[in-house]
């Protein structure tokens, strides 16, 4: 299988009892060693201000203060991880594409509370992982629909809006597919 770096992953309906139920996780690194990705729509509840606050990092920046923290998935919760459009320099960068970048390093955090950091960013606490062919076999199982990434879905779409809208990409209405599989 290619690569599926800056792609969506929309969970099938077959994931309800899941944490990834109606995710859209943002493909951030993906070889045959395993995937890596940022869950786009499970927001927590907490806002950027509370990161902020907890870090000791003054914010003289209102633009991103009630902004949602995203629950990026399971592994590593304790640690942020920005989303942004490659605006800057910072370190612990990870360039995803020529556009979008996943940065996980104070510098950046300090520059959104100082309103000098990307305008189009999304924090998440954790990160999805997969082991190396895991992912590829949940796709195998339909549990995964697998989408080019949209920048306007990832930073200007509401988050409840997100996965139907990953979804409508290619003309799916997942509210009209079952969560049940016929064996023939």
């Amino acid at each position: 299988m290619d690569s599926l770096c800056d792609h969506f992953l929309i969970a099938m309906p077959g994931l309800q009892n899941s944490i990834f139920s109606r995710s859209v996780t943002y493909v951030c690194d993906h070889s045959e060693h395993g995937a890596m990705g940022i869950v786009l729509n499970h927001p927590l509840d907490l806002t950027l201000n509370d990161v902020f606050d907890q870090l000791n990092i003054e914010n003289s920046n209102t633009d991103h203060i009630h902004a949602s923290v995203l629950a990026g998935g399971p592994v590593n919760v304790q640690r942020g991880f920005v989303l942004h459009r490659d605006e800057g320099s910072w370190a612990s960068t990870l360039h995803v594409t020529s556009e979008i970048c996943l940065t996980a390093s104070r510098d950046i955090v300090s520059a959104l509370a100082e309103g000098k950091g990307p305008k189009s960013a999304q924090f998440a606490l954790g990160y999805a992982g997969w082991s190396a062919g895991q992912l590829e076999s949940e796709i195998t199982e339909n549990s995964w629909l697998v989408v080019p990434a949209d920048t306007e879905i990832m930073f200007d779409t509401p988050v409840t809006e997100r996965w139907a809208s990953a979804a409508k990409q290619i003309g799916i209405d997942l509210d009209l597919i079952s969560s049940t599989t016929g064996h023939a």
